[in-house]
């Protein structure tokens, strides 16, 4: 099979995952990449990458790139992955789509008309423990989903080095509405939001409950409860307050019910992996997504989660923060 050749936009924390991921895939050459920070690009070059730029536009101009992956702030998705359809590149771009289901319409429009193809990555989707649930659904053996749980509870911004124990410098982006779109409903409940699209099909309704632990301008933990036109109403729970993760989903049936919750993987485990090469736990879905992605690039195939999965998510959650409930 022949390579593709990639360019990474935007060297942030999953971005130098995505580097480490690339260099163990044979189907990929990973020729480029873009950052305004120095630092990154130095690093990128110690990894074996030949070829960066500080400005994305200018990687875009490169014809032997194929496709880009995209990481970058959400308030740069809509211009970057716009400017990469427009350039003739399939692009694979983070999650949220974009900041709003405006933006993430220009998007679509943009590959459409150019005949690119587009993939959003939801890395929980190529996690075994939630297609298993998936698998499960599909099945029967559940009988009828009448209600589920998804949690997302996590520390967001302040997440801590897990080297020292320290917390990270967060960037000022994190806490504007306008670049980001929202908080932690947007951010995490994006990942578990499209799950349950993924398992249950359309939203009928949402409404949700916002609370600001931290008296920022956005919110830093939600409760959204969703139902479904195919009758499984969820109960959405996310949140930026805990150093402790807790991800997962319970699905309550007619016939059983089952369980999925994500494990984080200690931190001397995900050292040791590191040490020798390895994939740690935590970052196999990210391997697995970018390897299907490169799989429909080169068999013509359409990648999924795909831009209109990202959409539907987009206004899933535009609906949740119009529909806000008050709980005392």
């Amino acid at each position: 099979m022949e390579k593709i050749n990639l360019g990474l936009i935007g060297l942030g924390f999953i971005g130098k995952y995505h580097i480490k991921n690339c260099s163990k895939l044979d189907s990929v050459n990973l020729v480029a990449v873009a950052d305004v920070s120095k630092k990154a690009l130095n690093l990128a070059k110690s990894m074996g990458v030949k070829q960066t730029f500080t400005d994305y536009n200018e990687l875009l101009k490169e014809k032997n790139i194929d496709a880009v992956i995209i990481s970058l702030p959400t308030h740069l998705h809509e211009p970057c992955a716009t400017s990469a359809a427009e350039a003739g590149k399939h692009v694979f771009l983070e999650k949220p789509l974009a900041r709003n289901p405006e933006e993430g319409k220009k998007i679509l429009s943009a590959v459409r008309k150019n005949g690119v193809k587009l993939m959003v990555g939801y890395p929980l989707r190529f996690s075994s423990t939630f297609l298993d649930l998936k698998s499960k659904i599909e099945s029967g053996v559940l009988g009828e989903i009448q209600t589920a749980h998804a949690v997302n509870i996590a520390s967001g911004p302040f997440m801590h080095r897990a080297d020292s124990g320290a917390p990270r410098p967060v960037p000022d982006w994190w806490f504007n509405k306008e670049l980001t779109g929202g908080g932690a409903l947007i951010d995490l409940g994006s990942h578990i939001i499209n799950l349950a699209h993924w398992y249950f099909g359309e939203v009928e309704s949402i409404k949700s409950y916002l609370g600001y632990r931290f008296n920022f301008d956005i919110e830093d933990y939600a409760i959204c409860v969703a139902k479904f036109k195919s009758g499984t109403t969820v109960m959405f729970n996310v949140g930026w307050f805990s150093q402790k993760t807790a991800l997962g989903v319970d699905l309550f049936g007619t016939v059983a019910h089952a369980s999925g919750h994500r494990v984080s993987p200690s931190r001397p485990l995900t050292a040791m992996q590191l040490i020798l090469g390895l994939t740690p736990t935590f970052f196999a879905p990210f391997l697995n997504e970018i390897s299907h992605f490169i799989s429909c690039i080169s068999e013509g195939s359409q990648p999924s989660p795909s831009g209109d999965d990202g959409l539907k998510d987009l206004e899933t959650i535009a609906e949740a923060y119009r529909n806000q409930m008050r709980l005392d």
